[in-house]
Formats: structure tokens, sequence, C-alpha cells
């Protein structure tokens, strides 16, 4: 375990990940000083470690990130069984980033988004101004070219966003937001999949039991059989668990 601004890190399989008590321990370190920090939030979960361990790109990706926070709750177990003491919880990416568009909209902080359909990054927009106020200074769907990503980051740097999300799947959103930052670094930067749809209610989550259960992975197994086959590569990270490999 290693402490960085008296928050406590944690190593799963070469991963560092930020051990915050809860979201709102993690939302007042973002947001604490004057203005939000910069940097890139991931959300990390088993597959996602996996994932690194067969994909360089992906793990060059992950490594540039500054805050690594566990998503999924095979990371928080992992945690918990590597290092007795530690206090720590599952942060779902779709969670935080509610928070942080709540607490952006209280504190006026600009927000730039991308990503999604258009139909639904538009309702994205109205219900972040009409429920907290966010202030969206810029915004684009996930339909545009590679000769149209120059421009994009240029809107974003002009807009002056102190936070930019991208809804676009990994990694498509962790390459993006590595080299928007090269032109705009002076924000926080989130990938965050397919939260719009899910924010909007084209996409429905599992109930809060099942979240509170660690059982979403679970829930969204029932609702897409075709997940079976991902679920099961996992098994390789359940190995780890067992065999005293994190």
């Amino acid at each position: 375990m290693n402490l960085e601004n008296n928050v406590p890190q944690y190593d799963i399989r070469g991963i560092r990940l930020w051990g915050f008590r809860d979201m709102a321990h993690f939302l007042d370190y973002l947001f604490a000083g004057q203005k939000v920090k910069t940097g890139a939030l991931v959300a990390i979960n088993a597959e996602k470690v996996l994932t690194v361990e067969s994909n360089p790109e992906m793990s060059e990706l992950i490594e540039r990130a500054e805050y690594k926070y566990p998503d999924g709750i095979s990371i928080v177990r992992a945690i918990r069984r590597k290092y007795p003491q530690a206090q720590v919880s599952r942060i779902a990416g779709a969670d935080l980033w509610e928070g942080l568009m709540e607490r952006a909209g209280r504190e006026g902080t600009p927000v730039f988004l991308i990503g999604g359909k258009p139909d639904v990054l538009e309702q994205t927009e109205e219900k972040l101004r009409t429920q907290w106020n966010v202030n969206i200074v810029g915004s684009q769907n996930g339909y545009f070219t590679p000769e149209q990503r120059g421009s994009l980051f240029e809107r974003v740097r002009g807009s002056g966003a102190a936070i930019v999300t991208v809804a676009m799947g990994s990694p498509k959103q962790e390459i993006l937001m590595r080299d928007c930052r090269l032109v705009h670094p002076d924000a926080l930067y989130m990938g965050i999949g397919g939260t719009y749809d899910v924010f909007t209610g084209h996409v429905k989550r599992a109930p809060k039991i099942w979240q509170n259960m660690g059982l979403e992975w679970l829930y969204r197994l029932i609702l897409q059989p075709s997940r079976l086959r991902r679920q099961l590569k996992l098994l390789k990270f359940v190995r780890y668990y067992y065999t005293g490999r994190l």
C-alpha cells in the first residue's frame, strides 16, 4: 500500500488503484482547492485488468491515467483480500459521473460532453441543465470522423472546459482522452462508456438491491445472455484471487 495526499493506493496485478472510502471522499478530493483536479479518471474492473495483461496499448493507456478507481465488486474484494485493513468501497462509474455533474453544477464548473447518439446527447444536456444547472460549454456526439478529431480538440480547448466526459467505450474513449489532453491538458477527463444512455433512461440499470449486493454483472447477464462468453473469461481473475496472485 502507498499513500498519496493521505489517500491510500493499492496494487492489483500491477495496476495502482486509489482507495477512497466512498464516492463522497473521492469527490471531495477531486474538488479540493479552488478548482477541480486535472488528469484522467478510469474505472477498473476484473475484465479491464485482464485486458491490460493481453493488450499493450490498453496497458499504456491505463498506466497514463492518474485516477484509477475500483468500479467492479471483484476489484474491491481483491483489494480487501490482499490488504485486509483496507477501507475501500466500490465506486460505480455511472454513480461517480452523476456525482461529478452534480458537484460541477453546484460549483459552476464548465463541462464538455463527448460521445453518444445525437438524440441521447441532447437529452443528457437538457437533463443536466434542468436537474443540476450544469454549465455545459460544448458537446459532440460520437459520430465524427478521424479527420474531425483535431477540430474537436480545438473546440474543447476553446471552451475552457474543466471537466470533459467521453462516452465511447473502451479503448476508444481512453485513446481520445489521451490525444485530447495533448491539446487541452488543464481539465479532468472521465471515460464513461454507456452512461448517457443510462442517465436518460434508454438503458435500464440493475435495481439498487442488486447493485448493493455486487450483482449488477449478473443482472446484465440475465438481460443479455450473449455476455456469457465475456463472463467466462473472468474465471482467470478468479484463479488469481484464490491462488494469491493479486
